[in-house]
């Protein structure tokens, strides 16, 4: 589930292949003005599909012209990140 806190998306649960679908779409319907974080803080569980999502996320955000952060990166996320060669592409900051 992705709920709005302030400028910040929250990312709560897991992110993998069972429920990327459902956090991809409400990631576009969220993402607008105003929006400036995506936070996996909340996180319980990822795999691959988590670095799709972020990635998608990150597309969307530059496709509408808004800056968006990505803070709180689980471990096991950044490890497929780097794995798949992508982990530049999620420019990840601290909290």
């Amino acid at each position: 589930m992705i709920t709005q806190e302030g400028d910040r998306l929250l990312l709560e649960g897991p992110v993998t292949i069972a429920t990327v679908s459902v956090l991809l779409a409400q990631c576009r319907l969220l993402l607008a003005p105003g929006v400036a974080v995506l936070d996996f803080k909340g996180v319980t569980e990822v795999d691959s599909a988590a670095v799709a999502l972020a990635l998608e996320c990150m597309r969307e955000a530059h496709r509408r012209k808004l800056a968006l952060s990505l803070v709180n990166l689980p471990e096991a996320m950044l490890t497929l990140a780097q794995l798949y060669a992508v982990a530049e592409l999620l420019q990840a900051v601290p909290a």
